[in-house]
């Protein structure tokens, strides 16, 4: 199935202003429509809503991968190998702090790839990964 069309995902928050700010101002998510309980944001030409929701106390989930603990849910995009590098060099100069540090899976075989793990206030879990040939995105 091929879908060009922009994703919609909806995520809770226990501090809407702080993710507000993150995502305008670290992330420089346009912001669209807001409630009081709400944000709309343009998160890479694909719709992300930010809800309130009061902070839960269960504890996150983690899965090895490549000898690193991989947040379980998280979510993310997939961008360019150039745009990688400039996001992961404005996250360290906003001392946004990493999950995982950005590093390349798959060095010189089948879908290598450069990924990096890090939080929003709310402790919703991010991954942002570039692939270095955009073609072998599902490469096995």
């Amino acid at each position: 199935m091929k879908n060009l069309s922009p994703f919609h995902l909806a995520i809770p928050v226990h501090n809407l202003e702080r993710c507000r700010k993150f995502y305008r101002e670290t992330l420089n998510c346009e912001e669209g429509r807001s409630s009081d309980h709400w944000v709309d944001f343009n998160f890479l030409g694909h719709q992300l809503v930010i809800h309130y929701q009061p902070k839960s106390s269960e504890k996150a989930q983690h899965m090895p991968v490549d000898g690193k603990e991989v947040p379980v849910p998280h979510f993310g995009v997939v961008i360019s190998w150039d745009k990688f590098s400039e996001l992961s060099d404005h996250l360290r100069a906003k001392q946004v702090p990493f999950i995982i540090e950005p590093y390349i899976r798959f060095k010189g075989a089948p879908g290598e790839q450069a990924t990096m793990f890090f939080l929003d206030p709310s402790g919703n879990a991010l991954e942002f990964k570039a692939f270095k040939d955009p073609q072998q995105l599902f490469a096995t």
